[in-house]
């Protein structure tokens, strides 16, 4: 017998919504015989990110949660501590600026002196001493079900999304058990990850018993700012770098790829893999809910 999945999607905190207006625009282009066609394409917009009165980057995004990516992307760098008492976070649509207020200063000048980009999609940015907030870290052990990560890539890759309205979007999710929590796209595959960690931070989320799916490639970068949530365990669609692998071999994080249908790889913390169910019962997807395994 095959288990099929069950399309609910009430359940989620946050999920995409692909009808938001301003997240995709109608183009009129010609396809390969020559016909005229009308398409939906993703909108991106530049986000300038202040910590209190100094700029921090310029990010591309879709526009949607901008306090959320704010907050995640300054939390992932390292920028804001754990006990950080942020006093404000402040958007302003015209100006497509976030400033984040704290009550006390910070220790983003010596971090600005380091920043670096990274050959990910939609210009990541991150930091020369990004390593440092590695060490000595160690996340919990949590044991993955099997069954858990087949029922959430049914459920996920089922889900309305931009990237099925429109493609060429990330999305990254967070997870708890068998259920989709929080569901985050964007350009940039880190900018869905900052959202969640904004959303988490914003909300008091705890992280320990948690999973990140993502459809993109399992990079150092993706590894780094899964760990530096806590976040014990991350899974992809698409493939690994072999710096990401390591990573995740080093801080204990479970690292499991390349899930297609009935097929994923793990090369991280196999030992925590609980396989209480046999992939032949999994129903193959169709082709139309397929996502792109080379990062969209």
């Amino acid at each position: 017998m095959q288990l099929a999945a069950r399309d609910d999607f009430n359940d989620y905190l946050i999920a995409p919504d692909p009808a938001r207006a301003g997240l995709t625009r109608a183009v009129v282009g010609f396809d390969q015989t020559g016909a005229q066609i009308q398409i939906s394409v993703v909108e991106e917009r530049p986000l300038t990110i202040f910590l209190n009165s100094q700029e921090i980057v310029t990010a591309m995004t879709i526009g949607d949660y901008p306090d959320y990516l704010a907050l995640g992307f300054l939390r992932n760098q390292g920028m804001l501590a754990v006990d950080e008492n942020i006093i404000g976070v402040d958007y302003d649509d015209e100006l497509e600026t976030v400033i984040v207020r704290t009550a006390s200063q910070t220790t983003y000048e010596e971090k600005l002196k380091k920043k670096t980009r990274t050959s990910g999609c939609a210009v990541g940015t991150v930091f020369g001493d990004m390593m440092e907030g590695l060490e000595g870290l160690e996340l919990p052990k949590t044991t993955v079900r099997t069954s858990d990560l087949y029922a959430l890539a049914a459920k996920i890759n089922r889900t309305p999304s931009l990237y099925l309205e429109a493609g060429a979007i990330h999305g990254t999710v967070l997870c708890q058990g068998d259920r989709p929590l929080v569901y985050m796209e964007d350009v940039g595959r880190h900018n869905a990850v900052d959202k969640i960690a904004g959303w988490m931070l914003s909300e008091g989320v705890g992280a320990g018993d948690k999973m990140l799916y993502t459809t993109g490639r399992l990079t150092s970068e993706m590894v780094i700012k899964t760990a530096m949530m806590g976040v014990p365990v991350l899974a992809s669609r698409s493939g690994f770098t072999a710096w990401g692998v390591e990573i995740a071999q080093q801080v204990g994080l479970t690292l499991i790829g390349r899930m297609r249908g009935q097929r994923f790889v793990c090369l991280s913390g196999e030992d925590r893999l609980v396989r209480d169910i046999d992939p032949r019962q999994i129903v193959e997807e169709s082709p139309k809910h397929r996502r792109k395994g080379s990062g969209q």
